[in-house]
C-alpha cells in the first residue's frame, strides 16, 4: 500500500504578529513548525506503516527551507520526500495550491491513501485537502480523528454535531485529520534524525510535474487576501457584586446605560 501524506511548514502560532501599516503577517525571526494537523495525520501513516508495511511519501510545497519538515517527517518513519518549490506557485490560494499537490500526486503515480490535516494554522480554510481529492476526483472524508487501512478499504472515526460516525471506503480514498484537544507531537531521536539524511528528498519545480502555468500563483488564483488585522483589544470587564437581588438591579442599569435595554 502507498500513503501519501501532505505536510505543509507554518510559522509558530503562539509567535506571529501583523504589522499594523501593511497589515501583512511578520514571519522575519518567526520559527518554523511542521503544522499541527498534518504532524497528527502523519503519525496516523506511520501506524498504519507499522502493521502494513505501507510506504509513506510525504509531500509539500514552500519555498527551500521547508524541507525541513520533510526531513523530520522521515525521521519519524516516512520513507521519501518531496517539495514542491518554485516561485510559480507563490500567492497560491487554496485552490492553486490544490491544483499542484494534486499535479504533483499524480506524477507520483501510484497511491492508495492520501492523509491531510484537517487545515493549517496560519490559513484555517481546511478547502486544501478536499481540493485535492476534487482534482483527483476521488472520495474524501473530512474532520477524522481516527484511521485505519488494510491495503484495500479505510475505517475512519469522523467528528459530526454531537458525537462521531463510524465510516467505511474503497481505496483510493484522501482523509483530513483532526487532532484531539490533548494532542502532543511525537519527535525523532538524535539518531534517527541523522539516519533520516540518507532517505531521499525530491525537489520539484512546476515544470516538472507538468503544471499549467495559468492555475499557479497569484495568477491562477481565484481569491486573494486582501490584508490581515488582528481584532481590536477588548476594553477591561466591569465586575459587581452583591446578592442576587442586588446583581440583577445593576446589571439592568448597565444594559439600559449601553442601551441594550430601554
Amino acid at each position: 500500500m502507498n500513503i501519501i501524506v501532505c505536510i505543509k511548514q507554518v510559522p509558530d502560532s503562539t509567535q506571529v504578529k501583523v504589522d499594523p501599516k501593511t497589515g501583512t503577517l511578520i514571519r522575519a525571526g518567526v520559527p518554523s513548525i511542521l503544522n499541527p494537523y498534518d504532524h497528527f495525520a502523519l503519525e496516523k501513516a506511520l501506524e498504519i506503516k507499522a502493521k502494513t508495511g505501507a510506504k509513506v511519501t510525504v509531500l509539500s510545497m514552500g519555498p527551500n527551507q521547508a524541507v525541513a519538515v520533510l526531513r523530520l517527517a522521515l525521521a519519524l518513519g516516512a520513507d521519501e520526500g518531496i517539495l514542491l518549490s518554485d516561485r510559480a506557485f507563490a500567492g497560491s490560494d487554496t485552490w492553486a495550491t490544490a491544483y499542484a499537490l494534486a499535479t504533483a500526486i499524480r506524477k507520483i503515480g501510484t497511491y492508495d491513501l492520501i492523509l491531510c490535516g484537517q487545515m493549517a494554522i496560519d490559513g484555517d480554510t481546511a478547502q486544501t485537502g478536499p481540493g485535492i481529492a476534487k482534482q483527483l476526483n476521488i472520495p474524501q472524508i473530512t474532520f477524522c480523528t481516527h484511521v485505519d487501512a488494510n491495503g484495500q478499504q479505510v475505517v475512519v472515526k469522523k467528528l459530526i454535531e454531537g458525537g462521531k460516525q463510524v465510516l467505511e471506503a474503497d481505496l483510493p480514498v484522501l482523509i483530513t485529520m483532526t487532532m484531539p484537544v490533548d494532542y502532543a507531537p511525537k519527535y525523532p531521536s538524535f539518531m534517527a534524525a541523522h539516519k533520516a539524511q540518507e532517505k531521499p528528498v525530491h525537489t520539484w519545480t512546476a515544470a516538472d510535474i507538468g503544471a499549467d502555468p495559468g492555475k499557479l500563483g497569484l495568477n491562477g488564483s481565484p481569491t486573494r487576501v486582501d490584508r490581515i488585522f488582528p481584532p481590536p483589544a477588548r476594553t477591561k470587564g466591569e465586575m459587581i457584586s452583591g446578592s442576587p437581588a442586588e446583581l440583577a438591579s445593576k446589571l439592568v442599569e448597565i444594559l439600559k446605560k449601553e442601551s441594550f435595554v430601554k
